[in-house]
């Protein structure tokens, strides 16, 4: 069996420092000092804290630990290398994974009440009271 490594679109993978001094090299940009991050077309490598690891960072997804604990909501890599949010707001995966309720009950109400008291508060409203 051939070892491949295949390309995960889904997942970024952090990287070593290692291989990202390599990259570096190879791309002909200055390895030493480390960069904070590099940039590549539509991705960011991020220099992490201790300085042993480069997370992977791309509008809708990061390697970073905060991105694994938190699904569905950007990390600090993500609002700082790309401000503007990858999809519109109805969207967005963390309103779908929401259990807040969305809908209203008729009238503007949040809950069952007596049908009289919701026709009217509608009648009061259509008269402009």
């Amino acid at each position: 069996m051939t070892n491949r490594m295949l390309l995960n679109k889904l997942a970024p993978v952090t990287q070593s420092i290692e291989s990202v001094v390599e990259l570096l090299n190879l791309l002909g940009k200055v390895s030493r000092p480390l960069p904070d991050a590099v940039e590549l077309p539509g991705i960011f490598l991020v220099l992490n804290n201790k300085k042993d690891a480069f997370y992977v960072t791309s509008a809708r997804s990061c390697s970073c630990p905060s991105a694994a604990y938190r699904p569905g909501q950007r990390c600090k890599h993500q609002r700082r290398f790309f401000p503007q949010a990858p999809q519109s707001k109805s969207t967005e995966p963390e309103e779908s994974m929401s259990i807040r309720p969305t809908g209203k009950w008729p009238g503007g109400f949040n809950g069952p009440v007596d049908i009289d008291t919701i026709n009217a508060k509608i009648a009061l409203d259509q008269k402009g009271v």
